[in-house]
């Protein structure tokens, strides 16, 4: 094969040839070239990558692993991890959503631990377009069906909709699993004369070389990359999961890897480049489901529901055993080695030799980088934003797709199997149980692409900062970060500067806050004929509370109780939602977390929830303080009068966002004590919830009804 065929660029041709003192054969430009592909090495990141923090109290593996750990008491670990499958998805919403979740699931499994819960982030297009709605429709039926069959949780998510994803959707999947402290899988402690065992799906031609597929722009001719997508089998995960449980538990697995991009190809070299071993591997031991594969179609595809086991000699039979009570394929396809090489064998003929080290270590692709000049960085029109009717702008954005429930999508998936779930979708935290104790793990996913394509600086530090308050205000201590960067090509100067940017932003922010990274993906080559997508950072963040009831949970305002704004009444306009609901796109730049300011908040927020100062509260977020009550008040089922003295425009105390801002409602007997709490952080005690009307004083005076109406239908 032509090297430049197989994605590598004259100067990397080069470099392979000075490695291997030899040009490589067609199979081996084959292998060397999908993992330098950017979806398999981020070549283009891994520097950047570098900066985030990566260790804390509670992380017990951070990145480089196939998801992070981290510590949640009484011996379990929380094994965490986002992952995008954004080009799948594109080109064949439900198998590429499908297999997507699929793929998240097995990361999970490959830690040891059991999955128990689920998120999605959907980035979705022009909602009054027909490819939208068809789009959308496909992606989430294929997360329901695949999630819902294999009976993981999904507990939350993000949806978002924007011109920009019309034609490259994004999809991220999330999922968090518990495992057992002593039962700890890795993909680094394979030994010389451990044994490679292939367990689960036959090896087919679906989705061969579908990791360079990831690393390229979507063109017009995608729909004929339909082949490259994956076809996933969720009951044969199902099967694959309680397998490698039963093997972990009975400590026959020395090591471990999930098959996902570049299959057979990408879990061996990993294994043996990271526990600094080689491999032999025969091709022709490999369980094929079609008949002629050529060898490198057997080491690209990425046929679903595979692992790749590391067993030792004397614990075959055991596992062999073991796999054939479930029902599933399971073969020796090759043995680990002491020559540090990763070698493929046909019927006994050496076909391809090269160091692991080659595999494992792809050059760093340096791009230049340049501030854009058409950021969106300019300043809003003021007069464009002044509210003349607060009460039909309200209604306005609750009611948009970005404000409006979200019903119609996690109706479709089942919340609740394992019973582990404590909150789940629609609540702005999710909480699921930690096994066999008191404890609960909290979760928040969050995405910020408005605030990103103005400043991708300040927009993924507000997008962390965020993910964060809902913790906080939970009352959960933060455990650590998973992210997805969804980006467009990093060989565009000004595309590089945005991705340069929201990494440096998470970092900062993550580093001041005292938030580790412990596991991520990065996607880029976002982009179409018709444009790039908004810079995407997507995070997901985790926290601990130690007795699950004593979680502050939203939506709980009882009548009577009173209104508390912490953090001050007014954030920034600069590409908010009302923002762009106004000038059709996004303007202005938003507020700069204040870090110390964050810390202060946080302080007093983990107090608040510990002492039980108040029956409900929840962060101020998209749509600002008006959309953060509106919710409130929709979640109780409990009106609200509010009544402030600011002397403000309308727009700037209803709908500016930003800042480390949340709204409590505290009952009557507990005011004293958490007015106490807050002393010395901007606080105001500004209304009343009860009744059957959401009123803002002289603003505007909604029934409910009307309000739930809009919300659940999109109907003002």
């Amino acid at each position: 094969m032509d090297y430049k065929s197989a994605g590598l660029s004259d100067s990397e041709y080069e470099r392979i040839n000075e490695l291997l003192e030899r040009e490589p054969n067609s199979l081996e430009i084959q292998l060397i070239g999908v993992m330098w592909s950017e979806h398999c090495s981020y070549k283009s990141t891994k520097r950047l990558l570098k900066t985030y923090p990566s260790t804390g109290r509670y992380v017990l593996q951070g990145q480089g692993e196939n998801a992070g750990v981290v510590d949640v008491g009484e011996g379990w670990g929380l094994a965490f991890k986002v992952e995008s499958h954004n080009h799948p998805s594109a080109v064949a919403p439900f198998q590429g959503a499908a297999t997507g979740v699929g793929g998240i699931i097995r990361d999970i499994i490959a830690m040891g631990a059991r999955p128990t819960a689920s998120m999605d982030g959907l980035f979705f297009g022009d909602p009054s377009l027909k490819k939208t709605e068809n789009l959308s429709k496909g992606i989430v039926e294929g997360i329901g069906a695949y999630g819902n069959a294999v009976g993981v949780p999904v507990v939350g998510g993000k949806t978002f909709y924007s011109p920009c994803y019309t034609d490259n959707p994004l999809v991220n999947a999330f999922c968090a699993g518990f495992v057992r402290l002593d039962k700890m899988a890795s993909s680094q402690t394979a030994k010389s004369g451990d044994f490679a065992v292939l367990l689960g799906s036959k090896t087919g031609r679906d989705g061969i070389a579908g990791a360079s597929f990831a690393s390229r722009e979507l063109d017009e001719d995608s729909k004929a990359s339909k082949p490259q997508i994956q076809i996933g089998d969720p009951f044969e995960e199902k099967l694959l999961i309680e397998c490698c449980l039963d093997l972990l538990d009975k400590d026959l697995i020395a090591s471990m890897q999930d098959m996902g991009a570049a299959g057979i190809l990408s879990s061996s070299s990993e294994i043996a480049h990271k526990s600094g071993c080689g491999i032999d591997i025969n091709v022709e031991m490999i369980p094929l489901r079609e008949k002629g594969m050529e060898p490198w179609e057997i080491f690209l595809s990425e046929s679903q529901e595979r692992m790749l086991l590391i067993v030792e000699k004397d614990k075959l039979d055991p596992v062999f055993a073991l796999a054939a009570h479930y029902g599933l394929d399971c073969a020796v396809i090759g043995n680990m080695t002491d020559s540090g090489r990763y070698r493929v064998y046909d019927r006994g003929e050496l076909i391809a030799d090269l160091p692991t080290s080659i595999l494992g270590n792809a050059p760093e692709a340096v791009w230049p980088s340049a501030a854009p000049d058409d950021s969106g960085s300019g300043s809003a029109d003021r007069a464009a934003l002044a509210s003349k009717d607060p009460e039909s702008d309200l209604l306005s954005l609750i009611s948009c797709h970005n404000g409006r429930s979200k019903h119609w999508i996690w109706e479709q998936y089942d919340s609740m199997v394992q019973l582990h779930t404590i909150e789940g979708p629609g609540s702005p935290v999710a909480a699921v149980e930690v096994p066999d104790t008191k404890r609960a793990c909290l979760l928040t996913m969050e995405a910020e692409p408005y605030k990103c394509r103005t400043d991708p600086y300040i927009g993924a530090s507000e997008t962390m900062a965020l993910s964060l308050r809902g913790l906080w205000v939970a009352g959960a201590e933060v455990l650590g970060m998973t992210n997805c960067l969804n980006f467009a090509s990093p060989e565009v100067p000004e595309k590089f500067y945005e991705l340069e940017q929201s990494i440096k932003g998470l970092a900062d922010t993550c580093r001041d806050l005292d938030c580790p990274v412990v596991s991520g993906n990065v996607s880029l080559y976002n982009e179409t004929a018709s444009g790039q997508i908004y810079p995407t950072p997507l995070v997901v963040t985790a926290g601990l509370v130690k007795d699950r009831d004593s979680r502050l949970p939203s939506g709980k305002a009882s009548s009577g109780d009173s209104l508390y704004i912490v953090g001050g009444p007014c954030g920034s306009l600069g590409a908010s939602r009302y923002q762009v609901m106004k000038e059709g796109g996004p303007k202005g730049v938003t507020v700069l977390p204040d870090h110390d300011n964050e810390k202060a908040f946080r302080e007093r927020a983990l107090m608040t929830a510990e002492n039980g100062a108040a029956s409900s509260g929840r962060a101020v977020a998209g749509g600002g303080l008006a959309i953060a009550l509106a919710n409130e008040v929709l979640a109780s089922g409990c009106g609200l009068s509010v009544k402030t003295d600011i002397s403000v425009p309308p727009e700037e105390i209803l709908f500016s966002e930003g800042g480390a801002r949340a709204v409590y409602a505290v009952p009557a007997e507990k005011e004293k004590g958490f007015e106490k709490i807050w002393k010395g952080f901007p606080c105001i005690k500004a209304g009343t919830f009860g009744g059957t009307v959401y009123e803002w004083q002289d603003m505007f005076r909604i029934d409910i009804a009307r309000l739930k109406k809009a919300f659940m239908e999109g109907s003002c």
